[in-house]
């Protein structure tokens, strides 16, 4: 009986443990977390959305509170269009945040950063770039190019010197995705190194409709091994989604994928950058607990527990501090469903906004709960304490029952000083 350790992945003349930790923003995926996968010989993701919040967390800067000061006179305007980030304060918390990364990684893994095109920021093009190439100037080992598209992101990072020596890849949810990529970028002569295939039982933002409950991982990584072969392209392909056991992931390598990339079980880790008590949410919920709803400004549907307590919240907009996911015009759906409410109760009191959230606001204070499908089993994963909350496993324990698992199996952590109930 195989395990996943009995298999590599090759990306260039990398050879790695194919184990993929996702990147899962804001600072979810810290750099604690991806740093672990590195150092066990995997690769680990850092994620970039809200990086100039998560460079002040990590680094005292002050990038969120200068913006807020020099655009506090539109807070009541319900018109956004004239705010904008400094490009010179992106790159420079990204720089921070991935040098710092990288100048810490041990072993023989590698860190990518998760850079979501999504995140529009009121410049689409420019803000990307800007994040892209800083990226890049800081030493990341790769980059996933994800939520989107990405039609012209190698592009923008094609004069970078490190272009074609830094691993770049995609995440597609269709064959047809990775075609139109392909096709777009071909005139740059450059390959993706790896394409992530996102099934329909991911957490976060789906890469799917309502009617995500139609489409089964394996049959989608079939059909696109199946056009690469015929196409006679050797990209590598990384599974994705509802992977929960090394045994899943023996079956997705046995296929003909080079890895896989995992991340709900990583969610209560204790690298992991949830707050504990949102962890334990993610522990105790059920399987009725976790819906696919369309409350994101994104367009994308979402996958989170029932209970986030995001849904329904009035909060209001914070674009002058934040604003990532203003489009080209300062537009967001989120921005219009607030201004609908406002209108009808003008005093602001008791407003509730039921059909959108504030992404950017709700996602830096850990207060929308995204998840996979199977986090309902997470309890299954650990041992429950004296108290009732659940032991949180380290990301070393996680990464290792995926590599040597068999049988489905998975391996509970060790108590340490606690006592498990019955």
């Amino acid at each position: 009986m195989k395990r996943v350790d009995d298999f590599r992945m090759k990306l260039g003349n990398h050879e790695l443990v194919p184990i993929m930790i996702g990147g899962m923003g804001v600072d979810i995926s810290t750099a604690e977390l991806a740093l672990e996968a590195a150092r066990l010989g995997g690769v680990g993701h850092i994620s970039d959305a809200l990086v100039t919040d998560v460079s002040d967390r990590r680094f005292d800067t002050t990038f969120v509170k200068d913006k807020t000061k020099e655009f506090k006179h539109n807070i009541l305007n319900a018109d956004k269009s004239t705010i904008k980030f400094r490009l010179e304060d992106i790159a420079d918390a990204q720089r921070r945040h991935v040098k710092a990364t990288m100048d810490a990684k041990t072993g023989p893994g590698m860190v990518f950063v998760n850079c979501m095109e999504k995140l529009t920021m009121n410049a689409p093009k420019d803000t990307l770039q800007t994040r892209l190439n800083a990226a890049l100037d800081a030493g990341i080992d790769g980059i996933t190019l994800s939520a989107g598209l990405h039609l012209g992101s190698f592009g923008l990072m094609a004069d970078h010197p490190r272009f074609r020596e830094a691993k770049l890849g995609i995440i597609v949810s269709s064959v047809r995705a990775l075609q139109l990529f392909l096709r777009k970028n071909a005139k740059l002569n450059r390959l993706p190194d790896y394409v992530i295939v996102e099934g329909p039982l991911a957490g976060g933002h789906l890469g799917f409709g309502m009617d995500w409950a139609e489409y089964d991982l394996a049959t989608i990584i079939q059909e696109l091994l199946d056009y690469l072969k015929a196409e006679n392209l050797n990209i590598p392909v990384i599974a994705a989604g509802g992977i929960f056991t090394g045994s899943d992931a023996v079956r997705f390598l046995e296929m003909g994928c080079a890895g896989v990339q995992v991340a709900t079980r990583f969610t209560v880790a204790k690298e992991c950058g949830l707050p504990d008590k949102v962890k334990q949410e993610y522990f105790k919920a059920s399987e009725e607990d976790i819906v696919v709803n369309t409350q994101s400004p994104t367009g994308y549907p979402m996958r989170m527990l029932r209970n986030t307590p995001a849904i329904g919240s009035g909060i209001r907009p914070n674009c002058e501090s934040y604003g990532w996911l203003l489009d080209g015009n300062g537009g967001c759906a989120y921005l219009d469903a607030y201004n609908r409410e406002l209108a009808l109760h003008p005093d602001g009191k008791g407003i509730s906004v039921t059909d959108k959230t504030c992404l950017c606001t709700h996602m830096r204070n850990y207060n929308c709960w995204t998840c996979g499908h199977l986090t309902y089993r997470l309890k299954d994963t650990t041992v429950k304490l004296a108290d009732g909350s659940y032991l949180q496993p380290s990301a070393e324990h996680i990464f290792k029952d995926y590599q040597f698992s068999v049988d489905n199996q998975i391996a509970l952590p060790e108590l340490e000083t606690a006592e498990a109930t019955a």
